[in-house]
């Protein structure tokens, strides 16, 4: 068995990651080294190719690929490395092969599956800001990967709840995982440059800052009570944040780790 690994600027990561997912739909795994993001995927000769050291370039990015063969028993280390994400004490998101703990949430998430488990900082984030969302009412997820966003929100209380994004492989993908979870949540695939946007009374958009700050000249006469703001570089935010004050919102949180940072705005 190979496995093939790209590693990555940690400020680059989300732009590799997405253009890799193009390529390998079921998932890369994910390894934080620090400055660095590894990703890696695993095969049978011929299904992963052989390649030497070496560095390249994926969307004006640069990357280092290898290749290394690993030993027997490969697949229950995979499964001993996707280990339950637990969120504020009250969340607890687990592949389908972990038992449920006492957390007042239970979501299961095959990270078989494109998109991962929610365990990215800019997800987990999202996560924790939405559990402390005061009232209920509609939400939209916009920018939906995994769907773990936009299933919690069901969980908690709101509806209706929909989703979307631009990739139809997070559109399958969060359609599956709401069906495991017993949610009802409306999927659909959009393109924020063309399709409008549906009003709900909370929206969570998990995308990049400089999309982040185009979504605020594109809200229109939609105005949220509380729009959770996510992909946000620490150095970023505070431009994320001046796009939407026009509109009549103020920082109400950030939260940051590992150099990522989530907002929650209302106005």
């Amino acid at each position: 068995m190979l496995r093939l690994a790209v590693r990555v600027p940690r400020e680059n990561a989300e732009i590799v990651l997405a253009e890799l997912l193009t390529i390998v739909p079921s998932g890369v795994e994910e390894v934080d080294l620090g400055e660095q993001i590894e990703y890696a995927i695993y095969g049978a000769p011929g299904e992963v190719p052989t390649l030497p050291d070496l560095e390249a370039v994926i969307r004006g990015v640069q990357v280092e690929v290898s290749t290394t063969e690993i030993e027997d028993g490969w697949e229950d280390r995979w499964r001993e490395f996707h280990k339950p994400l637990v969120v504020a004490d009250r969340l607890r998101v687990r592949p389908p092969w972990e038992p449920a703990g006492s957390e007042e949430h239970d979501l299961v998430v095959d990270p078989g599956r494109a998109f991962g488990t929610g365990a990215h900082p800019t997800t987990s984030l999202c996560l924790e800001l939405l559990l402390d969302v005061e009232g209920r009412g509609s939400l939209h997820d916009l920018g939906c990967g995994s769907g773990v966003i936009g299933i919690l929100a069901a969980r908690m209380g709101f509806s209706p709840v929909t989703a979307a994004d631009y990739d139809q492989l997070a559109v399958d993908a969060t359609a599956a995982n709401a069906i495991v979870n017993a949610v009802d949540l409306t999927v659909t695939k959009s393109d924020l440059r063309t399709d409008p946007l549906p009003e709900a009374d909370v929206l969570v958009a998990n995308i990049l800052a400089p999309v982040l700050i185009n979504l605020a000249g594109l809200m229109g006469g939609w105005h949220p009570r509380a729009v959770i703001l996510s992909g946000i570089l620490d150095e970023q935010a505070d431009g994320v944040v001046d796009a939407w004050t026009p509109l009549g919102y103020a920082e109400s949180e950030r939260r940051s780790r590992e150099g990522w940072s989530a907002l929650l705005l209302q106005g």
